[in-house]
């Protein structure tokens, strides 16, 4: 019994002086709970939304602080004009609008009934329906609790823009995109580096007159013009299969998902350069990008439901701003004026990835 125990108390010192075991054990446990039972749900808050209020009347102005006072939306500002909502929109930050007829009170009172107009943006189109039904239920509510007072008179009018016929591959289709190009680029990139090193030849490799930079890049070439047919094939799927047109600037999207695929390469660079195994850097691969671009690029759980630091580790993911990107140019129809800063934050992601997996990259193997 004692040498049981024995086995038992050396399998114990085993695991705690494995930090990566305890990681596994106990950090992710922790992590699923954190994660999907509270920062991962479907359920659409803080919203950004504009009012345009022709009427400026008390019941215009009563719904417009049951609208505020709900968690479900934020009053981004109110606008003088229906003509400015759609530059509201290709902002990229506005959810919906919500427009109010001009004389709302008078027409109420006569009982000759009036309808508020609601416009989504509805190239996520479970967003849009959902949040348009949140605006019509506050609506409703208001009604319900003046019925007394007021004729049950007001309506809405629903309407979707980018996507009038709630198609999901509007949706995702960019997000299969990003998580597509992301983890065939960085996990191929660094399980073929890595194997030259399992076998012995990245050292011939190294010593041969090429430039050893030169070398590495070679090895990401081939990946790079796989990915650029990857994304062919999705596109072609996408338009005749799924019957989904693409609205923007097919040279620019090209350019753009080009820019990921770099980005991704950087990446795959530098997780070889970190490992000596193609288990290794597969788990790296893996484990670091697919949970991350599915949770944190925005086309699974809205990113506006996640508490602020979250939101912040998103910032991180090169898929999120990929994400936004496609779903502007090819949704949207949107030019190179409205993606701009999303195409300079993957710019910067790739120069800093490039420069690290270049300082980390040993010319010579232990």
């Amino acid at each position: 019994m004692k040498q049981f125990l024995s086995f038992i108390s050396k399998e114990f010192h085993h695991v705690f002086r494995d930090r990566k075991t305890l990681l596994l054990l106990f950090g992710m446990p922790v992590a699923q709970i954190v994660l999907f039972g509270f920062a991962l749900t479907n359920e659409i808050k803080n919203s950004k939304i504009v009012i345009c209020d022709y009427s400026k009347d008390a019941v215009t102005q009563k719904i417009i602080e049951k609208i505020e006072a709900s968690n479900y939306f934020e009053i981004e500002k109110s606008l003088k004009s229906d003509k400015e909502i759609e530059s509201a929109f290709k902002a990229g930050d506005i959810k919906l609008a919500i427009i109010f007829p001009s004389q709302f009170q008078q027409d109420i009172m006569r009982g000759t009934g009036t309808k508020i107009q609601i416009v989504a943006d509805a190239s996520d189109p479970n967003t849009a329906t959902t949040l348009t039904n949140y605006a019509s239920g506050i609506i409703r509510d208001y009604q319900s609790e003046n019925g007394g007072m007021l004729p049950m008179t007001i309506g809405t009018n629903p309407r979707m823009i980018y996507n009038p016929e709630l198609k999901g591959s509007t949706n995702f289709v960019p997000g299969v995109m990003a998580l597509v190009l992301m983890l065939i680029c960085v996990l191929m990139t660094s399980a073929s580096i890595v194997r030259e090193k399992e076998n012995g030849t990245m050292e011939i490799l190294l010593v041969s007159p090429m430039n050893p930079m030169l070398v590495i890049i070679s090895k990401a070439i081939p990946y790079f013009i796989l990915s650029l047919i990857n994304l062919v094939v999705i596109l072609l799927l996408s338009v005749f299969l799924l019957d989904m047109e693409i609205k923007g600037s097919l040279l620019l999207l090209f350019a753009e998902s080009a820019l990921l695929i770099i980005t991704a390469l950087c990446l795959g660079l530098l997780i070889s350069n970190s490992t000596n195994s193609q288990q290794s850097a597969m788990i790296i691969s893996l484990m670091g990008l697919l949970l991350p671009t599915m949770m944190f690029t925005g086309f699974m759980f809205p990113l506006e439901n996640m508490p602020r630091p979250l939101q912040i580790i998103s910032n991180l993911v090169p898929s999120k701003w990929y994400y936004i990107i496609v779903k502007n140019v090819m949704i949207k129809g949107l030019g190179f004026s409205y993606i701009w800063k999303e195409t300079l934050v993957l710019v910067a992601m790739t120069m800093v990835l490039l420069l690290l997996s270049f300082k980390n990259f040993k010319i010579r193997l232990a």
